[in-house]
């Protein structure tokens, strides 16, 4: 399984009609994207999994993540080693805690010792009967601790929502050999008015997730930056223009250690396919 160059992050392939999900990620496919990256946040996303593997030859098919409190390792590894044996080794088991919001919505109280959550799970995927490999799996992860635990019980780590400043701080803690994968949102337009209309609202409500925010102030934003969205934040993390400006941050992230960069188009639409402007990245690389 090689992961090198960009990758397309998409929660349509995941959410949207499954017909159209099964034709976009074939022609993703075609167009050489070495992998697709899909969201899971509630629903059978093995099932997913499973379909956008069945539409592909080439191209991984890579969770981002796969929410560890809705899933049973056992289920997950049994799973991931029936796919693996009919479509090879193409399903990246991306594994995160998702946000204490949202899992203590259902559940309160539920969210807690998130590290210590993850641990216990990969714990539960090396016990099943047919483990899942470690070198099929990543973690989510932002700060220094899981980023160490990304290094040490996975392949490499998933961070979403960061800048290329967090790629390379990323790679100075898991070091040289584990991958690093981080997202990147995208808006093809030609002007600024237009990027912050389509994806500001899209910001506020991932800064208003505590991990996403306190990743921010890590970074040095400040608390001004985070609950504005200030044009200075908004820039460092949506890359928007032409293709050649969505080129351009992808490289950044490369020369910062990043593996491979998994990029989300932002549109008006969130629901719509964004298949015009995935050929035009495709044209671009």
């Amino acid at each position: 399984m090689e992961l090198t160059g960009v990758g397309i992050w998409s929660s349509q392939l995941r959410y949207g009609d499954a017909s159209e999900s099964a034709e976009a990620a074939a022609e993703l496919d075609e167009l050489g994207f070495p992998a697709l990256w899909i969201p899971d946040v509630g629903g059978p996303v093995l099932g997913a999994v499973a379909r956008l593997l069945a539409a592909t030859r080439r191209t991984v098919i890579a969770t981002g993540i796969l929410n560890l409190w809705m899933h049973a390792p056992g289920e997950v590894a049994e799973s991931h080693a029936e796919l693996t044996a009919e479509h090879g080794d193409r399903f990246l088991l991306g594994i995160g805690v998702s946000h204490a919001p949202l899992i203590d919505a259902g559940q309160p109280g539920r969210y807690r010792k998130p590290l210590a959550a993850t641990a216990a799970y990969l714990d539960g995927l090396d016990a099943a009967p047919r483990p899942v490999p470690v070198e099929s799996r990543v973690l989510a992860a932002l700060g220094p601790k899981m980023l160490a635990l990304s290094a040490s019980r996975a392949r490499g780590a998933h961070p979403y929502l960061v800048t290329p400043e967090h790629t390379a701080y990323a790679r100075s803690v898991v070091g040289q050999g584990p991958l690093l994968l981080p997202e990147q949102g995208v808006i093809l337009c030609d002007t600024y008015d237009e990027a912050r209309r389509i994806g500001t609202d899209t910001l506020r409500a991932y800064l208003s997730m505590p991990n996403y925010a306190n990743n921010m102030l890590r970074c040095g934003f400040s608390e001004d930056d985070v609950t504005q969205v200030t044009d200075r934040l908004f820039d460092a993390l949506i890359a928007w223009g032409d293709e050649e400006a969505v080129m351009r941050r992808v490289a950044e992230h490369h020369a910062a250690g990043a593996d491979h960069v998994c990029v989300q188009v932002l549109t008006d639409d969130p629901r719509a396919f964004p298949r015009e402007q995935w050929r035009r990245i495709a044209a671009a690389i």
